[in-house]
């Protein structure tokens, strides 16, 4: 299997053109949802692929206005290549998204498509997520402040923890998904640009900076400050080093998770995240 076989090809993606602005940016990421736009450049010879722009770059540089300025030079891959080889350049990069280029842009490919070919067998996953799990495992307490565990989570540069109720067992995820939910915009900060969101926008999150696979919250970003039981997942899933690297990427796929406790009995053992399963093509 190939990667043009799982991209999003280009007639399906929203991209922007150099020259342009911010706001042409915001528009998509306010509408679709969408962590990252491709950039290009009309020439005489067709479009140019120029880079991504992301939710942080954006909020990294409030100041600046001009695309040109913004986008970033990103790992790019061509559509023949196989997917082990994605997975060796995602897991090199740690990139979660790698734009297809071959000459001109021809799609952009997820660390979500990968997870899915080991999920439906088009790739080897047999090995064991025995194998691939890391056994340094990010935690936190029941009745932790949410605002005291979301610092945790970016002094830890993970975006997971693992939550623990009174007797040490673990009863639960905190996600920076499950952040980013109860993220509220401050009104009336100033010097962050005039384009994040106010609290009454759809896209209020937008104000919480992700950077590869956390984030840390902006100037005007506040939390409830709840136990953390409040906003954490409680139906946990978790899965035993025996399961092979294709039965928890479908695991995965089934509950639109990114990472999975590892336990034997009742003993917390790993995380066997989306980037781990990766390692069984390499």
């Amino acid at each position: 299997m190939n990667v043009a076989d799982v991209m999003t090809p280009r007639e399906d993606l929203v991209t922007v053109e150099l020259p342009g602005t911010r706001d042409d940016v915001l528009e998509y990421l306010q509408e679709r949802a969408f962590s990252s736009v491709p950039v290009v450049k009309p020439t005489d010879d067709g479009e140019e692929f120029r880079g991504l722009i992301t939710r942080s770059d954006l909020i990294d540089d409030p100041d600046e206005d001009q695309l040109a300025l913004l986008v970033q030079e990103v790992p790019t891959i061509g559509g023949g290549a196989s997917i082990e080889e994605l997975a060796e350049l995602m897991i090199a990069e740690g990139a979660r998204r790698v734009p297809v280029v071959d000459g001109r842009l021809e799609g952009i490919v997820t660390i979500t498509d990968v997870v899915r070919a080991i999920a439906t067998g088009d790739v080897d996953g047999d090995v064991t997520v025995g194998e691939l799990a890391r056994r340094d495992v990010n935690c936190v307490y029941e009745g932790t402040p949410l605002t005291v565990a979301e610092r945790e989570l970016a002094h830890a540069d993970v975006p997971y923890a693992v939550v623990l109720g009174e007797d040490g067992d673990h009863v639960g995820m905190l996600t920076e998904v499950d952040v980013i939910d109860v993220a509220r915009v401050v009104e009336g900060e100033e010097d962050t640009g005039g384009s994040i969101a106010s609290d009454d926008d759809d896209w209020k999150w937008e104000s919480v900076q992700t950077v590869s696979n956390s984030y840390m919250p902006t100037r005007n970003v506040e939390l409830p400050t709840g136990p953390v039981t409040e906003f954490m997942t409680g139906d946990l899933v978790t899965v035993s080093g025996r399961r092979t690297a294709q039965e928890v990427a479908q695991r995965m796929i089934e509950s639109d998770i990114e990472q999975i406790p590892l336990v034997t009995g009742d003993e917390l053992e790993g995380v066997v995240r989306d980037m781990d399963l990766l390692e069984a093509l390499v």
